[in-house]
C-alpha cells in the first residue's frame, strides 16, 4: 500500500459504533469490501470504508432496506431521490399512525363498543372522494331545494379535512362524520334551514341580520352584566329582536310570531348543532366558535317572561 492508514474490523467498530458482526456482514455482502489483508489474513479497511460504514449506519437508522443501501453506496441511485421517496412513505405512515391514535383516543374517552370502534375506523380511513360524498349527501339532505342564495351557508357548514391533518382534526372528523349520519340531527338542520328559507323568502328589503345573529349580538352584554331575563332591560332586548324579526317576516309582532321565534331558537340551541360547529372549526382549522347556547337560553327565558304585544294572527 502507499502509506494510507488501514483499519481492522475492531478499529472500524470503535469508530462507527457498529458491531464487528455487522461490519463483517457488510464486508461479506460486498457493500464495504476490505481494502487489503494483513500477513495473517485479517481484513484491513481504508478511511473510505469507514465513511461508507458511517453512511450505512445512518441509512439503516432511517429504516432503508439493504438493496437500496447498496445502490446508494455504489452511487447507482442519488441519495436525494431515495430520501424523497422514503420521506413520502414516512408521511403516509405518520398519517396512518395519527389516524390510529385518534381512533384509539376517542374509543378510550368514550368507552366505545367494538362496533363503534369499527365504525370510527371506517370513517377515519375514508378517501378524500368518499369524505366529500358523505358530506355532500348530508348537506344535500339539509339544503334540498335551496337556490344560489344559500350557497354561502352551505359552504360555511362544509368540513374539509386537510391533506396532512393532526390527531385532533382526525378525531374531530370521526365524530363529525358520525353526527352527519344521525337522522334526527339531519331533520333538525333541515327544519332550521326551511324556517330560515321561508323567512328569507318573505323578506323583500335589503340584507339584514337574521334572528340568531341578532340574539348573539344583543344578549352577551346582558349576560356579562348579570341582567335577569325577567327584568325590564331584558324586555327591551326581546322587543328589539321580535320587532326586527317581525319586520323581516313582514308579519305583526304577535303571539304567533313569538311562538315561531321560540321554536326556531330552541332548535338553533340544540347541543348537537353547537357540537357540529365546534367539530367543523377543528377539522377546518378555524378559530373555535362562540357557544350560542347561553345567549339563546337567556333570550328564550326572557321571551317567555314577556307578554305578546298584539293579538294572535
Amino acid at each position: 500500500m502507499d502509506g494510507t492508514t488501514l483499519y481492522s474490523i475492531g478499529d472500524l467498530a470503535r469508530m462507527t459504533g457498529l458491531t464487528v458482526k455487522a461490519i463483517r456482514f457488510y464486508s461479506d455482502e460486498g457493500i464495504v469490501p476490505p481494502t487489503d489483508r494483513s500477513p495473517a489474513g485479517h481484513r484491513r479497511y481504508d478511511p473510505d470504508a469507514a465513511a461508507r460504514l458511517g453512511l450505512i449506519r445512518t441509512l439503516r437508522d432511517l429504516d432503508l432496506d439493504l438493496p437500496t443501501i447498496r445502490r446508494i453506496v455504489d452511487r447507482e441511485v442519488p441519495l436525494a431521490v431515495v430520501a424523497a421517496a422514503h420521506a413520502d412513505a414516512l408521511a403516509v405512515q405518520m398519517r396512518l399512525l395519527r389516524m390510529r391514535h385518534a381512533v384509539l383516543t376517542a374509543a378510550a374517552r368514550r368507552g366505545s363498543t367494538p362496533e363503534e370502534i369499527a365504525l370510527m375506523h371506517r370513517f377515519a380511513k375514508l378517501t378524500e372522494s368518499e369524505r366529500h360524498q358523505l358530506v355532500a349527501d348530508f348537506l344535500d339532505t339539509t339544503f334540498t331545494g335551496a337556490d344560489l342564495r344559500f350557497d354561502g351557508i352551505r359552504r360555511s357548514l362544509t368540513p374539509e379535512l386537510p391533506d396532512d391533518p393532526d390527531s385532533a382534526q382526525i378525531e374531530a372528523w370521526i365524530e363529525l362524520a358520525e353526527l352527519t349520519q344521525d337522522r334526527s340531527f339531519r331533520a333538525l338542520l333541515r327544519t332550521l334551514f326551511t324556517t330560515h328559507a321561508d323567512d328569507d323568502a318573505r323578506h323583500a328589503g335589503p340584507p339584514r341580520k337574521h334572528v340568531v345573529a341578532l340574539v348573539a349580538e344583543l344578549v352577551p352584554p346582558a349576560l356579562a352584566a348579570g341582567l335577569p331575563p325577567g327584568s325590564p332591560g331584558a324586555a327591551t332586548i326581546v322587543t328589539e329582536v321580535t320587532t326586527a324579526y317581525a319586520a323581516f317576516r313582514a308579519h305583526p309582532d304577535d303571539e304567533a310570531l313569538r311562538r315561531r321565534l321560540a321554536a326556531y331558537l330552541t332548535a338553533a340551541g340544540d347541543p348537537r348543532r353547537a357540537r357540529y360547529l365546534t367539530l367543523l372549526s377543528t377539522v377546518n382549522g378555524w378559530s373555535p366558535p362562540e357557544d350560542p347556547r347561553p345567549a339563546l337560553a337567556w333570550f328564550l327565558e326572557a321571551l317567555r317572561a314577556g307578554e305578546p304585544t298584539g293579538a294572535e294572527g
